[in-house]
């Protein structure tokens, strides 16, 4: 069972990665169309800066995934590794507990946000573009590293009560 979930968590992975990669092509390729109607043509693309904020917060939101499965979020690893084995694995414990409820807090106080964001047909200056869209991607990011975070520490637990069991054997 552990097998198909990390299976599913690498599917869902290559499907962030995907679309955070899109997203910062897709900046890119406008700041370039801008560019080149600045200089060469005299005219700017009005909407260009708004869309190319608006592709970075889909580009974080979505990469940020595969950080969380990692293991690589931001946290204090100067203090934690200068702690000694057992209470460096406590630290990193509650690190990933607290990661875990960070989360769940943006994505429940974001919540609303977005409803109203979308009962308001809430639209950008410049693009009027759904602001409902670069807004959702918060809490869904956060929720997906949540999430992420949560199986990583379950696969590891899992495998080491494994571990533990099936002494000398190959894993």
């Amino acid at each position: 069972m552990i097998d198909g979930v990390v299976k599913g968590v690498r599917g869902l992975l290559a499907i962030t990665r995907t679309v955070a990669a899109i997203c910062l092509i897709s900046s890119v390729a406008i700041n370039f169309a801008n560019i080149i109607g600045r200089y060469f043509f005299s005219v700017s693309i009005p909407w260009a800066e708004e869309i190319m904020l608006f592709l970075m917060v889909g580009c974080v939101f979505t990469g940020c995934c595969a950080v969380a499965w990692e293991g690589r979020q931001i946290r204090m690893d100067v203090v934690v590794n200068m702690l000694p084995p057992t209470l460096r694995e406590l630290a990193n414990l509650l690190s990933e507990l607290v990661m875990i409820a960070a989360a769940i807090a943006v994505t429940v106080f974001a919540w609303p946000v977005i409803k109203d964001l979308a009962a308001f047909d809430e639209r950008s200056q410049a693009a009027n573009f759904p602001l409902v869209i670069p807004q959702s991607m918060l809490p869904i990011g956060y929720s997906l590293m949540g999430l992420l975070v949560a199986i990583r520490l379950i696969v590891r637990w899992r495998r080491d009560a494994n571990g533990a069991g099936d002494a000398g054997t190959s894993h």
